[in-house]
């Protein structure tokens, strides 16, 4: 009896340890919202949030006046988190969604590649986030589907007549809310995106307001509903959870109604998420959203396959990282100057060239390693009198993470 009470115990306990490790992550795009504007207003869910986690301010919109300079614009940016890549890559320009690059995978195929058991969900008002920007379904993104998908309610004006004020919207947004802090409750996905417009709506209809500070404080109210039904599994069912909250553009200077452009409130974004330790590269430097999907990949276990790690534009934010800031100048002729920060001293940094991009149509780009140097060097010249080409990518592969650079023609910087 007492060695079957000790097996007991110790499958107990290995069952207990077993659940609290199941890594689960929601990701929340909150539409419209500069950072200055949310740090001056009370929010007292995301605050509680930030406190229990961290608050980072993050830039969207691309490198400004480089090659991934990318619109401010809302389905751009949800991409730009989906993928952690800039439009020259994705390819998402505008609202339309014409033409989306689905050879750069979102954060969901890379889920479903490695663990299609996996449970993944979407609450959105917009059914083009799970249609177009995901590929749901689509042979040209695996074929990948959610398991669980509350959206499309836009499209029903018997329940939310659409009115000018846009307090349908309001209404939907209200919904989606409750249907994802429900489903979070009972089902419990794996990986969850969360959409919410009406911020954005007040944005465009009445600037910097009282009306669109009223939505900001309801957008609150309904993100308090979520963290509850994510602390309420954390508690009950010992699951480890990531929430990240983000924005997918700022505002302009002036009215506050606009967006779309490269100004400094244009590109305001910010992270609001409940983990507390965060690494150098996010302490010290400014992310992107595209810091978003490696981080939930690095929590979540998964990893990022090659040919993603070489393309992605995002660094983790938790965890160790070894390389940031990559540089390319083209130096002189046949000389290409390549510089890096080292966020962690060890170990080396090996530096691929690539003289290609057919991973753009889908193909394969043939690396060169040139290199191979201690990651605290931060620099090398890399000789390419070999390579003659307008265009170079330069991938960083260091102990705990890769980067990526490149270097077009007549590119200044």
């Amino acid at each position: 009896m007492k060695r079957k009470g000790l097996l007991f115990l110790a499958l107990f306990i290995a069952g207990a340890s077993f659940a609290q490790n199941k890594k689960k992550a929601v990701f929340i795009i909150a539409d419209g919202i500069s950072a200055d504007v949310l740090e001056m207003l009370n929010t007292p869910n995301m605050a509680e949030i930030s406190k229990t986690g961290s608050y980072l301010r993050a830039y969207v919109g691309g490198e400004k006046g480089g090659y991934s300079q990318t619109p401010t614009i809302s389905a751009v940016g949800y991409n730009s988190v989906l993928t952690g890549t800039w439009v020259n890559k994705h390819n998402v320009w505008d609202n339309d969604i014409a033409a989306p690059n689905y050879h750069y995978w979102t954060i969901f195929r890379i889920l479903k590649e490695q663990f299609p058991q996996k449970k993944t969900a979407i609450y959105s008002s917009w059914t083009d986030n799970r249609t177009k920007l995901v590929g749901d379904g689509m042979p040209a993104t695996g074929n990948i589907k959610f398991d669980l998908k509350y959206d499309g309610y836009e499209l029903d004006t018997v329940k939310f007549p659409q009115d000018k004020g846009r307090d349908f919207m309001e209404k939907i947004d209200d919904l989606v809310a409750t249907e994802a802090a429900n489903s979070i409750r009972k089902d419990a996905p794996d990986l969850s995106w969360v959409y919410l417009e009406y911020t954005d709506d007040m944005g465009h209809m009445y600037g910097d307001s009282p009306q669109f500070h009223t939505a900001i404080r309801k957008l609150d109210d309904k993100i308090g509903r979520i963290w509850k039904a994510i602390q309420y599994r954390q508690k009950e069912h010992k699951e480890d959870w990531l929430i990240i909250i983000t924005t997918d553009h700022g505002r302009d200077e002036v009215s506050g109604k606009g967006h779309g452009g490269q100004s400094p409130r244009q590109r305001s974004g910010w992270i609001v998420t409940n983990q507390k330790t965060l690494n150098n590269y996010a302490r010290y430097y400014y992310p992107g959203v595209v810091d978003i999907m490696p981080t939930i990949a690095r929590f979540m276990d998964l990893r990022l396959p090659l040919h993603v790690s070489r393309e992605s534009d995002g660094i983790a934010l938790t965890g160790k990282v070894s390389v940031a800031q990559p540089m390319l100048i083209k130096a002189g002729e046949g000389v290409l100057d390549v510089s890096w920060k080292a966020m962690d001293p060890e170990g080396t940094v090996k530096i691929w060239l690539a003289a290609t991009n057919n991973y753009k149509e889908g193909g394969e780009d043939t690396y060169k390693l040139v290199a191979e140097v201690p990651v605290g060097q931060e620099h090398y010249q890399a000789d390419i009198k070999d390579i003659p080409s307008d265009f170079y990518k330069v991938v960083l592969e260091g102990r705990y993470n890769t980067t990526n650079r490149w270097l077009k023609k007549d590119q200044k910087k």
